[in-house]
């Protein structure tokens, strides 16, 4: 499915969402943005997770520091099966855990990205997002770092710690010019690209409308088996279901094509809808396939109540892993 909206005009048609202002020089810009983030998302959070946040990444170090007793909460992954059957009891694998943990951000910054219906672009979530998370995660000892993909992956932000280092990574996003359509995106090739450069466990995030050639599900399982990676998918109202707008020219932000349509014809908006809601079955077939989980972030949706849901929802899935146990292994455990 193309990006048909990232502009539309035409009789009834609502304006497109403004860039962010750009008075002023663009360090300040980084900071002014981030100290509003940090006492709206980051207080919320902080006061919501109470630390659970670390479910974001919750991968293991590969030091075997101790074995015990399996308890509730354990991921059944970690059964140590040759001691369980020896001891009649089931014993789990205890990780000496990496402190300093990587994460990544691969983000699509390809023309699509700079849609919106509203006041933010898909742009602009995708900013706040990273800003919010890298944040957290290195006011805990972590390191972040960055791929950008406009054509292809033209910079690469290396993992540090630290605010100055996060307000580094929300200029350079600020800072970029919008992408010109020029081609089609391929999300594989930044997949590929990271499979390439990341050779420490890390966790991933993948940041993108997957508005892009086929063929990035199989990149993406492949990336999915040595690192921890999470699809957040970026979308905006629209792209699901059309109003009545009247005559529309629909403009596709990567090819450059132009189409007039007839928004006041329910026939037409029915097929949009179908059409849409297939992609959207087929993308969370694909990610499902791949093995990873997904945040869905909108542009007319709350950041912090997304990201609360999304780590309930792993806290939830780690729950189950752990009671899973065979029927036999349960009843001693």
């Amino acid at each position: 499915m193309k990006s048909w909206l990232h502009r539309f005009s035409g009789r009834g048609s609502p304006p497109p969402a403004e860039p962010a202002a750009t008075a002023g020089p663009a360090p300040a810009r980084a900071e002014q943005v981030m100290r509003r983030l940090e006492w709206t998302a980051i207080r919320r959070l902080d006061g919501l997770l109470q630390g659970d946040y670390r479910t974001l990444m919750r991968g293991a170090g590969l030091d075997l520091a101790d074995l015990r007793e399996y308890q509730h909460h354990d991921d059944v992954r970690h059964i140590d099966w040759n001691v369980t059957a020896r001891q009649g009891t089931p014993h789990v694998r205890v990780f000496t855990e990496d402190r300093e943990m990587a994460a990544w951000f691969l983000l699509d910054l390809s023309p699509s990205i700079d849609f919106g219906s509203g006041e933010l672009r898909k742009r602009n979530v995708s900013a706040e997002f990273v800003a919010v998370l890298a944040r957290l995660l290195t006011r805990h000892g972590n390191r972040v770092g960055a791929m950008l993909y406009g054509s292809g992956v033209d910079t690469i932000v290396p993992t540090r710690g630290g605010r100055r280092h996060v307000l580094h990574l929300l200029h350079a996003l600020q800072s970029r010019p919008v992408a010109q359509g020029a081609q089609t995106t391929k999300l594989r090739d930044l997949l590929d690209a990271a499979a390439s450069l990341l050779k420490r466990r890390s966790t991933i995030f993948v940041v993108s409308d997957f508005i892009s050639e086929p063929g990035w599900e199989r990149p993406l399982a492949q990336l999915a088996q040595r690192h921890e990676v999470v699809a957040v998918r970026l979308l905006d109202p629209l792209e699901l279901q059309l109003p009545d707008l009247g005559l529309l020219t629909l403009h596709d932000a990567e090819s450059g094509e132009q189409v007039l349509v007839d928004t006041h014809d329910p026939g037409f908006r029915t097929r949009f809808a179908r059409i849409a809601a297939q992609r959207e079955a087929e993308l969370r077939e694909g990610l499902a396939k791949a093995g990873v989980d997904a945040l869905e972030l909108s542009t007319d949706g709350d950041l912090v109540d997304a990201l609360v849901r999304f780590i309930e929802m792993r806290k939830r899935r780690l729950r189950l892993a752990a009671g899973s146990l065979p029927a036999h292994l349960k009843h001693a455990a």
